[in-house]
């Protein structure tokens, strides 16, 4: 079977990137060919916030915005091509994920309201640039379904980690968590944990005005207030089974704000332990809830660069084995990227793309929209 190229294209909830990657499948295998990271430039990422929290013009910053992220993902898929020294007229498509600005998936306790989820990032503009075919809009056809039109990584972490007999944890840590059950007899279970980054990211740059707690140092220096992480463990979420999925919408500074309102003064530092315990915690109680003892975990995504983070979920999953995807050849920098890579070949091959029973969808379906270069 002769190898086809594809590209992925992902800008998460963490909004500190554009990771762009490289592909190459055929029939059998998955090979990550090469990689790239953007920074998203500091305007846009404040408007995408901006957008998020609701604004006033939020038509006029939404079409805007839509543009210029479609042009900045054309340019990081060029910029990739330049990079592994590939023409982009080898790439058979490029897999768009785009930016979340809303996600509002299917409630039991608001059965009435319409389920919908918006990404922008205007695949026209991508495919126009690029010359490249483009395929995005994949989180809605699953919405359409009835599905929660995420998590959509676990179809891609049954191709490239799956193993027959054994079962595997992917543990995705990135602006929110995510895990994909792998089990040994073939089945599929996964579903949102809850925040990832989020919640210490804000707090962060709320306090510090930094992006992010490098290493988790700054949660190092503090203690753990176990009458915040039972405030906080509260919330109905952690309480739902899956399928369920989850974002800014659930999990953000104001509701943390909100937590701290209704308690003593908490030193800043130890609400950032606080809030490390808090990911570390919904992420181990839900693998001990849903999986067996024996089960490995890997953990991928921007989380799994936090030690402290990485360290303290080791802790609490003692009894397993504990490492990242770049045991299983892929760095966990990659893996969502590539996974939208791999559904943007699915939706050309014709395949599903979706797991109905992790987004809770009615059966399998072809996820995204096709434009052609």
């Amino acid at each position: 079977m002769s190898k086809h190229y594809y590209i992925g294209l992902m800008s998460g909830t963490s909004l500190d990137a554009i990771d762009a990657t490289l592909i190459s499948s055929d029939e059998d295998h998955i090979e990550l060919v090469h990689s790239i990271s953007s920074a998203l430039p500091l305007a846009v990422k404040a408007q995408i916030l901006e957008l998020c929290d609701g604004t006033s013009k939020e038509i006029e910053l939404l079409g805007r915005l839509d543009r210029e992220l479609g042009s900045i993902f054309a340019q990081a898929a060029l910029d990739l091509c330049q990079s592994a020294g590939i023409s982009p007229s080898a790439i058979r498509a490029i897999g768009s994920h785009g930016q979340t600005v809303r996600h509002r998936p299917p409630d039991e306790q608001r059965a009435s309201d319409i389920a919908f989820t918006l990404q922008i990032g205007d695949p026209n503009t991508i495919a126009e640039i690029s010359g490249i075919t483009t395929v995005a809009d994949f989180r809605r056809r699953d919405i359409a379904a009835g599905g929660q039109g995420a998590p959509l990584v676990p179809a891609f972490h049954v191709a490239a980690f799956g193993q027959a007999g054994i079962e595997r944890l992917i543990v995705n840590i990135g602006g929110m968590a995510n895990i994909s059950l792998l089990k040994a007899d073939g089945k599929v279970i996964g579903f949102d944990t809850g925040p990832g980054n989020i919640l210490m990211d804000s707090w962060i740059m709320h306090c510090q005005g930094h992006a992010f707690d490098r290493d988790g140092a700054w949660a190092q220096s503090g203690k753990l207030n176990q009458d915040l992480l039972e405030t906080l463990l509260q919330d109905p979420y952690y309480a739902v089974h899956g399928p369920k999925s989850t974002g800014r919408e659930q999990f953000n500074l104001v509701q943390l704000l909100n937590a701290l309102e209704s308690l003593p003064r908490i030193p800043p530092a130890d609400v950032q332990a606080t809030l490390l315990e808090l990911t570390a915690r919904s992420i181990c109680d839900a693998i001990g809830r849903c999986s067996q003892k024996d089960s490995e975990v890997f953990i991928c995504g921007g989380g799994s660069a936090n030690h402290a983070l990485f360290s303290r979920i080791q802790a609490l999953l003692a009894d397993r084995k504990v490492a990242t995807t770049e045991a299983l050849e892929i760095h966990p920098d990659w893996v969502e990227a590539a996974a939208f890579a791999w559904l943007a070949k699915q939706n050309i091959m014709g395949l599903a793309g979706n797991v109905p029973a992790v987004t809770g969808a009615k059966g399998p379906r072809i996820l995204g929209a096709v434009y052609p270069g």
